[in-house]
């Protein structure tokens, strides 16, 4: 035969089991000093439902036991899932940096110094006509004074993306607005 039995009913049983199982939790120091003889007479339930839980007892800690373990295990592969979204994130990340070393290795010395020398309006007009990723390259290793006044002269646009990919933001890098 089964029995179903709600959720409360079910803490109740448990509770219930605990508290037959652990008598002397409700009993304060000096009572467990003044009755010795208490520990070794076990008192056998007396209602039914104290019976129930005497007889059950076991059950109900196995099932107790197996609640925990189904819901650690749950837990578990949460845990697993974050950490698959986490190393995804870390080799994103990794991506972006070497793209970034990448681009920083296109503008050689003598290209950067060739632009720090040249005059901020004639510099915007050769890197206007360049890739972003060369272009912010050049500009990351200019002074910043000579960087400033290039990105100045250029169109708003054009700067403003230059400005964010010189920054790390990795949708300028891919040429997306944001």
């Amino acid at each position: 035969m089964i029995c179903r039995v709600s959720r409360s009913m079910i803490g109740l049983i448990i509770y219930t089991a605990i508290a037959v199982a652990m008598p002397d939790t409700g009993r304060s120091l000096e009572q467990k000093k003044s009755d010795p003889a208490r520990g070794a007479e076990a008192k056998p339930p007396q209602s039914d439902v104290q019976q129930f839980c005497f007889n059950n007892a076991g059950v109900i800690g196995d099932a107790r036991i197996a609640w925990q373990t189904a819901r650690l295990s749950e837990l578990a592969a949460q845990i697993g899932a974050r950490l698959a979204e986490l190393e995804a994130k870390k080799a994103e990340y990794e991506a972006w940096l070497h793209k970034r070393d990448d681009m920083l290795k296109q503008a050689t010395e003598g290209v950067v110094m060739i632009y720090a020398r040249m005059q901020p309006d004639a510099a915007a007009l050769q890197l206007a006509a360049m890739d972003d990723s060369i272009a912010a390259a050049i500009l990351a290793k200019l002074p910043a004074r000579a960087a400033s006044a290039i990105l100045d002269e250029m169109e708003a646009g054009r700067a403003a993306r230059l400005a964010r990919s010189m920054a790390g933001s990795d949708s300028a890098l891919d040429g997306k607005k944001s």
